[in-house]
């Protein structure tokens, strides 16, 4: 769950973000603001994940707060003005929206937060112990044993988990993918997407953003690109 403050001087602007939060079950209103002054004395009080932040605003620019401030939440700007894009990924906004904007636009900017903010509290969770082989995973009403070394990749199913062998058939168990991220980063897997993490050991080729292994094709996503090519990167020539 992201918890969300929305900043912008203009009303129906606040009303609509608002309505547009609401509609997203993975992100929760925290406040509104009307000035980045505002937003300032929320962000002070309250934890806050996501900042859905105006530039053109009074005494204070969206963009001139987050160079003052750094925020550790994450920024997507929402304005009426193109010609500020360029700045905003200096700043490392996660997404530039440009009014009017549609709900699949607001939608698609606000995954790509999602994306992030998991990628964040993976980077700070501690590593699983190296030596493990094996996993216990529920499945069918039994409990199965897999070999760490025989999972191929993890895929993500909402509140489930396909569990994809290079013996048998993919098992299917309750959980989540960034819990299996956390337990199995010290085993050599990646996370390569927000639904997939694979086993490095495993991977036959890759080619821009796209991973073959075995009889998949997997997607690499913007948000994990960087930390993939840094794991191959420090595989190669070993």
């Amino acid at each position: 769950m992201l918890r969300c403050l929305l900043v912008d001087d203009e009303q129906l602007a606040l009303r609509l973000l608002t309505e547009f939060v609401g509609r997203l079950p993975f992100l929760t209103l925290v406040g509104t603001a009307r000035t980045a002054l505002d937003a300032l004395a929320i962000l002070q009080a309250e934890p806050v994940d996501l900042l859905f932040l105006d530039i053109q605003m009074p005494k204070l620019t969206g963009t001139d707060f987050v160079r003052s401030l750094r925020p550790e939440a994450l920024v997507i700007f929402t304005t009426a003005y193109q010609q500020y894009a360029a700045e905003s990924y200096d700043l490392a906004a996660v997404d530039y929206l440009v009014k009017p904007f549609a709900f699949e636009r607001f939608m698609r900017a606000a995954h790509r937060a999602q994306e992030q903010h998991a990628a964040r509290q993976n980077r700070a969770a501690p590593a699983a112990p190296a030596d493990e082989d094996y996993l216990f995973v529920k499945a069918d009403y039994h409990t199965l044993r897999l070999n760490i070394r025989d999972i191929l990749y993890l895929e993500g199913l909402k509140d489930y988990l396909k569990i994809h062998l290079r013996t048998g058939k993919p098992v299917v168990t309750l959980g989540s993918l960034r819990a299996y991220e956390e337990r199995l980063a010290a085993r050599g897997f990646v996370r390569v997407h927000r639904s997939y993490l694979v086993a490095l050991r495993h991977i036959d080729s890759i080619r821009t953003n796209r991973i073959y292994l075995g009889a998949a094709i997997i997607p690499v996503g913007d948000t994990y690109a960087a930390a993939f090519a840094q794991a191959i990167s420090d595989r190669l020539g070993s």
